[in-house]
């Protein structure tokens, strides 16, 4: 069966698809009903692929890269990213009505993805999916800064921002999700950094978090999943590392603990 050889958000692009197509058959009177209608593709939080582990940078190599591709168009939208670990249909269907830069967030609402060559706007669907971040203070001044540049060379240009976008192509419109996967394949050719997917930003940030040792819980809400458990079976190879440093740090709280009774004794 297909369910046992390909990963459950596989399926589920797959029955996106389908269902397209079948619904355009039916609007073009072609068929009475959609076939694919009433098919439930599995939930890809419910059930991760167990084939394929997530890949990450380390911060060296995210340091590297960001500073590289700097000057490239699309350094803004690989920074932002990387530091909120926002999916790539989140990224692209940010608008910005959604950055507050007086307190420093932004709220993660919608997404932009691509059906074939069809693009559309979806409201995430679940409470937890639906969420607020809160982004560093650097990232947010260049974020200010972006907003400045693309609104001077839409206006140069003579186009709308036609959704309010924070990225935009040059004619105002929405960015397709394929072109920026190929954008970041081609900025990382020439680095001396792991190949890495688009996608494998978000593991990044959720890696460096998780082995900087900031809690579970909060990891799990910045990347909007159903629950942390869901997280953890994502991450579970990074925690056998913070196992490490934490019985490292309770050994070391003990040996503290040991030496100060050792000099209260010896005092009195």
């Amino acid at each position: 069966m297909i369910a046992h050889t390909v990963s459950a958000k596989t399926i589920k692009n797959l029955h996106q698809i389908v269902r397209a197509a079948l619904n355009d058959a039916v609007d073009r009177g072609l068929l009475v009903l959609n076939p694919a209608a009433g098919a439930h593709a599995p939930d890809p939080r419910k059930r991760p692929s167990s084939r394929r582990r997530a890949r990450s940078w380390t911060a060296d190599e995210l340091g590297d890269f960001l500073v590289e591709t700097a000057e490239n168009g699309y350094s803004m939208l690989f920074r932002l990213a990387a530091g909120t670990g926002m999916r790539r249909g989140e990224v692209l269907g940010l608008r910005w009505d959604d950055v507050h830069f007086d307190t420093g967030r932004i709220e993660i609402t919608q997404a932009l993805t691509s059906i074939g060559y069809r693009l559309e706007f979806s409201r995430l669907k679940t409470r937890t999916s639906r969420r607020n971040v809160t982004v560093d203070a650097d990232t947010m001044a260049l974020l200010a800064d972006w907003r400045r540049t693309q609104r001077a060379a839409l206006a140069a240009a003579g186009v709308a921002n036609e959704h309010g976008l924070v990225f935009t192509r040059p004619d105002g419109k929405a960015l397709h999700p394929h072109s920026v996967s190929q954008a970041f394949e081609r900025a990382q050719r020439r680095l001396d950094v792991s190949p890495i997917r688009f996608h494998d930003l978000r593991h990044t940030h959720a890696s460096l978090l998780l082995r900087d040792r900031v809690p579970i819980k909060v990891v799990s809400e910045r990347l909007g999943h159903s629950n942390p458990a869901f997280t953890m079976t994502t991450y579970q190879h990074v925690l056998p590392g913070m196992q490490d440093d934490a019985a490292a740090a309770f050994g070391q709280l003990l040996a503290n603990h040991s030496r100060k009774s050792g000099e209260g004794a010896a005092a009195a």
